[in-house]
């Protein structure tokens, strides 16, 4: 499996193992608790997105916009507000945990609803998706709270260089 960062990979492997349970949703917005070098976290410890009063977002949520719709909105459609046959991520959100989140996108799933059969491939060999999934998950989040519209975030942080040495790292390069 393709490392995500160091702070989320026993996370996921729990999760992947089967070992970890779901946690449940957070009832309110999700609110920054504590931060490293421009990375945020709620209290639990999962990614988060912090944006200021002048809407100028984190670069992890920048990058999640990004990512988002590279790699996951020709399925689930723009700015994750679901399509005919992909569910509105930003709702799913509303309900899902990380560790839910990180093992769907990790290992697929399919449901059948009404006869018809939905499924959402496995991308844990996708390096496009696996090496963004924290941007990913904050961007859908921050989305899913009502903290972010259905536009291009205008201003963002800058790249912490943590996030560049990361992403050479996962990319390969």
């Amino acid at each position: 499996m393709i490392a995500i960062t160091k702070a989320r990979t026993a996370a996921v492997l729990l999760a992947l193992s089967g070992l970890c349970a779901a946690l449940p949703a957070a009832a309110e917005p999700s609110k920054p608790a504590s931060s490293e070098d421009g990375k945020y976290f709620d209290a639990d410890g999962n990614p988060t997105y912090n944006i200021g009063a002048d809407g100028k977002v984190d670069w992890y949520t920048f990058s999640g916009y990004r990512r988002y719709h590279s790699e996951c909105h020709v399925c689930h459609g723009p700015d994750g507000a679901g399509s005919t046959y992909a569910p509105a991520l930003a709702d799913s959100l509303k309900n899902l945990s990380y560790i839910d989140f990180a093992t769907i996108v990790t290992q697929g799933r399919k449901n059948l609803i009404n006869g018809n059969e939905k499924v959402m491939p496995t991308f844990g060999e996708n390096r496009n998706v696996m090496c963004y999934l924290d941007d990913i998950y904050v961007y859908l989040k921050a989305r899913a709270d009502g903290s972010l519209g259905r536009i291009r975030p205008e201003n963002h942080d800058p790249k912490p260089e943590t996030a560049k040495n990361a992403e050479a790292a996962c990319m390969g390069n």
